[in-house]
């Protein structure tokens, strides 16, 4: 047996040159000779057996072994690095039971299809720096245990729609620090393992509806540092997984609530460092497992405080490094603990006093400091009380407030270059241009004409709180790249002929707090890619729709609280693009039928707290795309049957509250059908209600603040709540022996009603078969 263990010892394959010294090749022959001998069966089999591993084990051993003259393999661990070798292509002498490749730093460009079809065994593949401009179709198939595809830091422009197919195990996906511009959607489809997808620091400008379609796994999605300023509503559509989402250093000049609560599992969401203004309720954020929330470094001048009202669970909330000298006590967010305003101008004057007892009262723990009153300067929030800020009465000591908070506001330098042409840093002489953030601000300064003068980079123009009642034709010359315009309580009166021209950027106009009844088209020409239009509290009386002709990209109109009684065909004319439509707190007794009918693409209709004596069934005729309705504070008393079939295919938030319900048809939502994810009925006079069986898949329904009566005529709805996992918030008013019970739970109040039909039915026997009736 000696002559025998020598020959397959001298046939085996020696190890690779780069094999660390001492390492076991991954297959390797052994000879050992028992000591006490071996029998004659047992040589007979091993004689009979070697010539078969003399041909077939040193053609294995080889590839075992094999190893790419540019790599260093690291065959116990099964490890591979090919790291700045100048590798044009992926190399094709990797051993097969390789499980972590890096590629790192080589000039591959071009990824084609297959590229790793010999590697089933790949784990972890990594490609950063590897100037890579093309995936092909098909790239990664054959990789069905890979867990972490990292191809950060290339040239990538596109993803083809079956680049990533192949990777139904892939759980993390690195592809930030690429030029990627749009995500098609389709394109993570099959990766339905995936719990961290990172786009950081690409060129991403649009997310459009579904773009993540496929990613049910998904917890953290990182597209912080693109250029993003339009969501889709149904953008983040698809992610039920989610928890945390990374959108800070994007261009987002609005909160884009509807998108964001598609995510409806949120945990942290990372708003900073966006050119935010404002946030308030109507921005629709709806979270109700949000924890954490950061807005921090923006531009915030004003917070409504109801901005985050259903964002129950709301735990800290950031927002550093913006510019409120102000700021509401917060309704909705119960558990807020952490309130964080470092950087922002606070204002500690009398208006300060409900922060502070609400901050107190909630024990809401804040460490923002007081630019002013000069005597509070630099004293933090947390350390003052009521009582320090000395609130003698509304006459003297508020006029002298508002004295010295003008003084206290930040203004240009004295040496300030003004409109001359030509000079660096450009910025009239009364207002104050950041270059970092190419915003531009000449709020409250008395003007009674449009300055002129600014940065042509400006992306955001506040002039609001001025004193001019027309904007003149070209009142914006050289801003081309103007984003947002903000001419809110302004006086305003007339829009011009050619008032816009030349802001071709344009996306936000702030109209708001005007005495503006209407514009022509003209006056609207010249921002072709004006999305949002805000025009609250103006004196609008009809909804100037042939002049959003001229507005080919209007996504949202803002038209609350005017005086519009009446929407009539042709008043949508020009909102043919329209998703978005608030027309909250009018005067609207009558919606004619086709009033809608132009705007086909709308999503959101709000028609609360106005004077609707009845659902505007037949106007919502032609609304295939709806999904939410507003109609909570309008006199409704009464919903007959079918009262929202038209829009019963795609409908998925509807709010009734307050309206006044004391009758509910059993067919009133029949068409309604397990879209529907909320109903809102809270805070009406119904003391009755049918079950409603068609809504079986409800993730909200609210009857709190109703009279319901429970008795008999209530049991179909107990037993239909029973079934329900929602807290409803129904409760019994009577009778007094039911008051404040529950109905979902109240089994002892319908009991009754059970042996009721129980002895009914036993008095009442079934005719037996074949029995004749008494006549």
């Amino acid at each position: 047996m000696g002559k025998w263990a020598d020959l397959a010892q001298s046939t085996a394959p020696r190890p690779h040159p780069q094999f660390l010294p001492g390492q076991a090749s991954w297959v390797a022959l052994r000879w050992r000779e028992d000591s006490r001998g071996i029998n004659r069966r047992e040589s007979v089999s091993l004689v009979l057996l070697l010539p078969l591993l003399l041909l077939l084990g040193p053609n294995r051993c080889a590839v075992a072994q094999r190893c790419p003259q540019a790599c260093v393999c690291d065959n116990p661990r099964r490890h591979v690095a090919c790291r700045h070798q100048n590798l044009t292509e992926v190399p094709t002498a990797i051993p097969e039971l390789t499980q972590r490749l890096d590629l790192q730093g080589n000039m591959l460009k071009e990824l084609p299809p297959a590229a790793f079809r010999d590697l089933p065994y790949l784990t972890h593949l990594d490609l950063r720096h590897c100037q890579v401009e093309l995936v092909a179709e098909g790239a990664f198939r054959g990789l069905g245990r890979l867990l972490l595809l990292n191809l950060a830091s290339n040239r990538l422009s596109a993803l083809p729609q079956e680049a990533l197919d192949g990777l139904g195990s892939l759980q993390r996906l690195e592809l930030a620090g690429n030029l990627l511009e749009e995500l098609r959607p389709g394109t993570f489809g099959a990766l339905g393992a995936v719990t961290t997808l990172n786009l950081a620091h690409n060129a991403l400008v649009y997310l459009p509806a579904m773009a993540f379609q496929g990613l049910v796994r998904a917890r953290w999605l990182q597209l912080s540092h693109n250029a993003l300023s339009v969501l889709a509503p149904e953008a983040l559509a698809g992610l039920p997984a989610l928890r945390r989402l990374s959108l800070h250093h994007n261009e987002l000049q609005a909160l884009p609530g509807a998108a964001l609560s598609q995510a409806h599992g949120l945990a942290r969401l990372e708003l900073g460092h966006n050119p935010f203004t404002y946030a308030g309720e109507e921005d629709g954020l709806a979270l109700p497992g949000l924890r954490e929330l950061r807005l921090d470094h923006g531009a915030l001048q004003a917070l409504d405080a109801r901005a985050f009202a259903r964002c129950p669970r709301l735990h800290t909330l950031d927002l550093r490094g913006n510019q409120l000298d102000a700021l509401p006590p917060l309704q909705g967010p119960g558990q807020l603990r952490r309130l964080r305003l470092q950087g922002n101008p606070l204002w500690c004057g009398c208006r300060a006093r409900p922060l502070l007892e609400w901050l107190a009262r909630a024990r809401v723990r804040s460490d923002g400091a007081c630019w002013g009153p000069r005597r509070l300067r630099g004293e933090v929030l947390d350390a003052l009380r009521p009582s320090d800020l000395r609130c003698p009465g509304p006459g003297a000591a508020a006029a002298e407030e508002a004295e010295e908070l003008a003084a206290a506001r930040p203004r240009a330098p004295a040496g300030a270059p003004g409109e001359e042409a030509g000079a660096a840093g450009p910025c009239p002489r009364t207002c104050v241009c950041v270059p970092e953030s190419r915003h531009s601000s000449c709020e409250g300064r008395g003007l009674q004409a449009v300055p002129r003068g600014f940065p042509n980079d400006t992306q955001l123009l506040d002039l609001r709180r001025n004193r001019f009642p027309v904007v003149p034709r070209a009142a914006f010359p050289g801003l081309g790249r103007l984003l947002s315009l903000h001419l809110q309580h302004c006086g305003l009166t007339e829009l011009e002929a050619g008032a816009l021209a030349g802001l071709d950027s344009l996306v936000y106009l702030y109209l708001s707090d005007n005495r503006l009844s209407g514009f022509s088209a003209a006056a609207l020409e010249g921002a072709p890619r004006l999305g949002y239009l805000y025009l609250e509290r103006n004196r609008f009386v009809r909804v100037p729709g042939a002049s959003l002709l001229a507005l080919p990209s209007l996504f949202s109109l803002h038209l609350q609280d005017n005086a519009l009684d009446h929407l009539a065909p042709g008043d949508l004319a020009g909102g043919r693009a329209l998703r978005w439509l608030y027309l909250s707190g009018n005067r609207l007794s009558r919606v004619s039928p086709g009033a809608l009918g132009s705007a086909r693409e709308l999503e959101k209709l709000h028609l609360d707290r106005n004077q609707l004596g009845e659902v505007p069934t037949e106007a919502l005729e032609g609304l295939p795309a709806l999904l939410e309705l507003q109609l909570s504070g309008n006199p409704l008393r009464a919903l007959r049957d079918g009262a929202f079939r038209p829009v019963g295919r795609s409908l998925q938030h509807l709010f009734l509250n307050s309206s006044g319900l004391e009758q509910i048809s059993p067919g009133a939502f029949l068409g309604l059908g397990p879209r529907l994810r909320s109903l809102h009925l809270q805070k009406n006079q119904l003391q009755t209600l049918p079950a409603l069986p068609g809504l079986g898949e409800l993730d909200l329904i609210d009857l709190s603040g109703n009279p319901f009566h429970c008795d008999c005529q209530l049991l179909p709805l107990h037993r239909w709540l029973a079934g329900l996992n929602l807290r409803v918030g129904a409760t019994c008013a009577t009778p007094p022996s039911a008051r404040g019970q529950r109905v979902k739970a109240a089994a002892a109040v319908f009991e009754a009603c059970l042996g009721r039909t129980a002895r009914k039915a036993k008095r009442t026997p079934a005719p037996r078969p074949g029995a004749r009736g008494t006549p």
